[in-house]
């Protein structure tokens, strides 16, 4: 099993945007915008097969993936807290 720097670097980012696709298809969701939830709902399924046809063949890349989950949920969930007004 090689392991790929380069690889293991774009698929944190693969991951990045995985997760803050995922919140923006939540966010959609619970504000009841259909088609953009569909819409990202698609972007989503895409940006998972890249991470899961990679880490079948080695189980190292789980670990960038993991990394970029944690910080593209976060940057979503601050990007929205900072949109709302502060009391």
């Amino acid at each position: 099993m090689d392991f790929n720097w380069l690889g293991a670097v774009g698929l944190f980012f693969a991951s990045f945007a995985l997760d803050a696709v995922f919140a923006l298809y939540t966010l959609s969701v619970v504000k009841h915008h259909s088609v953009r939830a569909g819409l990202w709902s698609a972007i989503t399924y895409l940006l998972m097969a890249v991470g899961i046809l990679n880490f079948i063949n080695n189980r190292w890349y789980i670990i960038p993936l993991a990394f970029g989950a944690f910080l593209g949920a976060y940057a979503v969930v601050e990007w929205e807290a900072r949109k709302k007004p502060q009391k």
